[in-house]
């Protein structure tokens, strides 16, 4: 299945999903773990719509969970810092 989806309304996506958890009261480090059991599903039963996903899950097919994990906690920093440019 192809999950096919603008690479800025993916991240829009993941912006709104956390600002759900976090309002919930998870902390950062659930919404992390959360983040990374999603982003497994989403490695292994998505083809990638974009470019950029298509870069994401090459390099999670590949990490290690250390490394995966380092990408979680990357793309929720990238996507925190959007959020508070844009405010």
């Amino acid at each position: 299945m192809e999950l096919n989806i603008s690479w800025d309304n993916w991240k829009k996506t993941l912006r709104t999903a956390i600002n759900a958890a976090e309002f919930a009261g998870l902390s950062e480090d659930r919404i992390k773990d959360a983040a990374y059991r999603l982003g497994g599903f989403l490695a292994g039963h998505f083809d990638p719509g974009n470019r950029e996903q298509a870069l994401l899950q090459e390099l999670w097919r590949e990490g290690t969970e250390e490394e995966r994990r380092a990408l979680v906690s990357m793309l929720v920093k990238m996507l925190d810092k959007e959020e508070r440019i844009k405010h």
